[in-house]
């Protein structure tokens, strides 16, 4: 009888064992297909950053050539300025010009054109039709 009752303990247990490596069994394949979707999606979000790390390097090394263009536009703009207000210190009449341009621009008329800036009357009236404010 105490035989009987320890074979169907022994019995239990092992059936009990058996049910609970079942379980464990199933509950790691649950976790393995959950670790090789996690894994794709590391690898999908890898390639995505190193996609957008080349972007970025491309954007990075196209702004630093459109920094340089700029550069060197605006020392040429500033070489062409200094040029032009050597010119026109060179040349007395560009002065003579350039004063009357300024003068039509804040609506001197022709007279004080001609006073002011020693031009011709014609002229006067050129620059007036040419620059003025309408």
């Amino acid at each position: 009888m105490i035989g009987d009752e320890i074979l169907i303990a022994a019995l239990v247990c092992v059936i009990a064992c058996l049910g609970l490596l079942l379980y464990l069994h199933i509950q790691t394949k649950k976790l393995k297909s959950k670790v090789d979707a996690l894994t794709l999606l590391v690898k999908e979000s890898d390639r995505q950053r190193e996609s957008v790390k080349r972007e970025l390097q491309e954007l990075r090394s196209g702004t630093i050539g459109v920094g340089r263009r700029m550069l060197e536009l605006e020392k040429r703009a500033s070489q062409h300025d200094a040029r032009l207000d050597e010119a026109n210190q060179q040349d007395p009449q560009a002065k003579l010009y350039t004063r009357a341009m300024k003068m039509v621009d804040l609506g001197a008329g022709i007279e004080e054109l001609v006073h002011e800036c020693e031009i011709p009357k014609a002229e006067a009236e050129l620059l007036i039709r040419l620059h003025g404010k309408g």
